[in-house]
């Protein structure tokens, strides 16, 4: 069942020129758009899910679905901080969430599992992340009483800086998902499932 205490959110503000075209768009193998790919994996885990999208982009050439809320982040330029802070300064008012899953929008290969004890940890009090072989990855989970300092993010740092912060709130789950450290910064990294047997 989707969860109805967890919101999703889903950073896809940004073009990532690194790629050489727009990555959002890049196609995967029997799953169509990048941005597409990764919002359908988070759909049977979250009742509520938004994506923080760029002041010119078009949620339907995008690919993202009707029913996926999108939040404009008109500073998405300044980095990910930015786009974070516009995003959870929306869904404070719009959602009655305890915790939001901040993910990020070229992450298509998390396990179902990992949802659901990542889930299963959260609270409004807690930062849940998962950790594969020392490493944190995404989605990290956010309760309600740190919104307030994701609002304050204005640089391309991203969250980390809160969660450095919180440290006596952090729950570290080891999770044997490779997923959850793996994105889209360049055109090979699309293979990536096939190389990894998924």
């Amino acid at each position: 069942m989707p969860s109805d205490t967890v919101a999703a959110l889903v950073l896809a503000a940004g073009r990532a020129r690194r790629f050489g075209n727009d990555k959002r768009l890049a196609h995967l193998p029997q799953r169509g758009p990048l941005l597409a790919a990764t919002l359908a994996t988070l759909r049977p885990h979250f009742g509520e899910i938004r994506v923080v999208v760029g002041i010119e982009d078009d949620p339907v050439q995008l690919g993202i679905a009707k029913d996926i809320g999108t939040i404009v982040a008109a500073t998405a330029d300044q980095g990910m901080g930015a786009s974070l802070a516009a995003g959870i300064r929306m869904l404070r008012f719009e959602s009655q969430a305890a915790a939001v899953a901040v993910m990020l929008g070229d992450m298509p290969w998390l396990s179902e599992d990992t949802f659901a004890l990542l889930c299963s940890r959260a609270s409004d009090r807690a930062i849940v992340r998962p950790i594969y072989r020392g490493q944190g990855g995404h989605p990290v989970l956010f309760g309600r009483c740190f919104w307030g300092s994701l609002e304050q993010l204005t640089d391309d740092e991203g969250a980390r800086s809160v969660v450095r912060r919180h440290q006596n709130a952090c729950i570290e789950i080891e999770v044997h998902d490779p997923g959850v450290v793996q994105d889209v910064d360049r055109p090979w990294d699309l293979d990536w499932a096939r190389r990894h047997g998924r």
